[in-house]
């Protein structure tokens, strides 16, 4: 009978992790789902990252920017197709959730199309007090704010 291979596990992320976990991301960044990171970006991030490895591979990754002792947010979450459905997302997550609530940190946001995920991971579009996230792209505010100069006011 077939030995079943062990179950991924989710760890610290270390320094000799990142060109594994860029080659783990680039293909969410090409398909659109993530934004690009450099290796600079993947290696300050490294201290407060969570991967998932299965028989020695990084098959998931995620990382927690703090912001200030106010907010942070989870980062580039990413997990192989094959390792998918498998509570590993939601695992990564947790663990930024705990590192978050170890460091005193008020509030955890994060940015994403895959909504029904985090929500399924406790995150919810308001907070207590109805506070929402609002956004602007500048590059897009600058070329509504040239098109609109000369307009009265």
């Amino acid at each position: 009978m077939p030995t079943k291979p062990p179950s991924p596990t989710v760890r610290p992320a270390r320094v000799g992790d990142a060109p594994a976990i860029e080659a783990l991301i680039d293909p969410f960044v090409k398909a659109g789902t993530l934004l690009p990171r450099t290796a600079a970006e993947i290696r300050d991030l490294i201290a407060t990252s969570f991967v998932a490895e299965s028989e020695g591979k990084i098959v998931g990754f995620t990382a927690l920017e703090i912001y200030s002792t106010k907010l942070a947010e989870i980062r580039s979450l990413a997990v192989t197709g094959e390792q998918q459905g498998l509570g590993l997302g939601s695992q990564l997550v947790d663990a930024c959730v705990q590192l978050a609530g170890q460091r005193n940190i008020l509030e955890v946001m994060v940015i994403t199309s895959s909504e029904e995920f985090f929500r399924g991971c406790g995150f919810d579009f308001t907070l207590p007090g109805e506070k929402k996230a609002l956004f602007i792209q500048p590059q897009a505010a600058a070329g509504r704010a040239s098109s609109t100069e000369g307009s009265p006011s």
